[in-house]
């Protein structure tokens, strides 16, 4: 799901532009500072299943392994020939450093695993497949797709089979529901048995108007004003919004309590996060499932029990485990227009206000900060040097 970006138009000068931390309102939302002194996601591979990364980028320098690239061969970590920049964002999202006063990731000390799969699934889904599997035989416990799109009833069949394969392998998938503003039944592979459908909420806590939305949705996270790179000047930084981002930093959280919990499966990981996250209504919600996603209170408050460590927390509640087989049309990407807006009175559901949630304590004056920058391009300043990545 291609992000929609809306870009900081206003030229700032390098010597005087703030550091991208100080924009990332969703991290002081979810305490994040005081999260990283329990837990940083070292040790954790997330694999972003994407467009490429560019692993060149002072944030992400000695942080993203050379990966394979499905779409026309070579390496995953393209450098910068990620020029859609939206494999490189993900990856920002989940486990950017900071350095140079760049983005920093929610699990800024995690490994990213990039799996180039091309920027749009109109070729159809053999990429991805393919790229599922690569990524858990090549140590992933935690795979992100930001992309979606219909299937019919043989590529659902090979989804569901690639989706149990890694399953198997005990990694987590996450996906975005989609950005049409609309309830949808399938949304692939979101809406596959065994995937976290992650849907999007916006500074207030609030589902996103553009959040897809229906019985598929498992969890919800923070999707609006998310920094990352501009598409026309990679030394530029835009404001991302889209359920894209979303599951990135849905696939950041649970690589941040997996680091903490190594000995925890991918069911016990999925289980605390489901059962800290915060709502206000019934759970789970067609909006934003289980909850928004708030490690804090796993990492700094030692809620959620992880249970049996062999039972898939979401397929339990389901009582399912068979793909969809009403089949839509061949392939396509879902489109991230930010429509929907008629419907956002309906969406209006926020997280619970509980201490370790989102929105919490810091969401007003988060909220002010993002509306202050908004209009502003900051230029990077990154110096282009070869890379020394691992």
């Amino acid at each position: 799901m291609t992000a929609v970006v809306a870009t900081w138009t206003v030229a700032a000068p390098a010597a005087q532009a703030e550091d991208m931390r100080s924009r990332q309102w969703y991290l002081d939302a979810m305490k994040a500072d005081e999260m990283w002194k329990v837990a940083t996601g070292k040790g954790i591979t997330v694999a972003v299943i994407d467009t490429g990364v560019d692993s060149t980028l002072p944030e992400l320098r000695g942080k993203v392994l050379p990966g394979r690239n499905f779409d026309t061969g070579g390496l995953g970590r393209v450098d910068d020939k990620d020029t859609d920049r939206h494999g490189t964002n993900m990856a920002l999202a989940i486990a950017g450093s900071g350095a140079a006063g760049g983005v920093k990731g929610i699990a800024p000390d995690a490994v990213i695993l990039p799996v180039k799969t091309g920027a749009a699934v109109g070729t159809g889904w053999k990429t991805f497949y393919k790229g599922v599997r690569y990524a858990v035989d090549n140590g992933a416990r935690v795979i992100n797709i930001s992309f979606g799109g219909t299937a019919d009833e043989a590529e659902a069949r090979e989804w569901q089979s690639a989706v149990d394969y890694a399953a198997q392998k005990g990694a987590l998938i996450f996906a975005g529901s989609g950005n049409d503003g609309r309830e949808r039944r399938h949304v692939y592979p979101a809406s596959l048995p065994g995937v976290v459908a992650v849907g999007a909420v916006d500074t207030k806590g609030t589902v996103a108007a553009f959040s897809n939305y229906g019985s598929y949705v498992d969890l919800a996270a923070p999707g609006v004003e998310i920094p990352g790179r501009c598409t026309k000047d990679r030394n530029q930084y835009c404001a991302g919004r889209g359920t894209s981002e979303a599951t990135a930093i849905a696939s950041g959280t649970a690589a941040l309590i997996w680091s903490a919990h190594p000995d925890w499966t991918a069911n016990q990981v999925l289980r605390v996060m489901m059962e800290t996250a915060g709502h206000d209504g019934p759970v789970p919600s067609k909006y934003i499932g289980y909850g928004t996603v708030r490690p804090a209170q796993v990492l700094l408050e030692g809620k959620g029990n992880p249970g049996d460590p062999n039972v898939n927390p979401l397929l339990a509640a389901q009582q399912t485990s068979t793909a969809p087989t009403t089949p839509q049309t061949s392939p396509s990407p879902e489109n991230t227009g930010a429509s929907g807006s008629d419907q956002a009175k309906d969406k209006g559901q926020a997280a619970a206000s509980d201490e370790g949630g989102f929105p919490l304590w810091a969401i007003a004056a988060s909220a002010v900060a993002v509306v202050a920058v908004i209009g502003l391009v900051v230029a990077a300043g990154v110096r282009r040097r070869a890379s020394t990545d691992a």
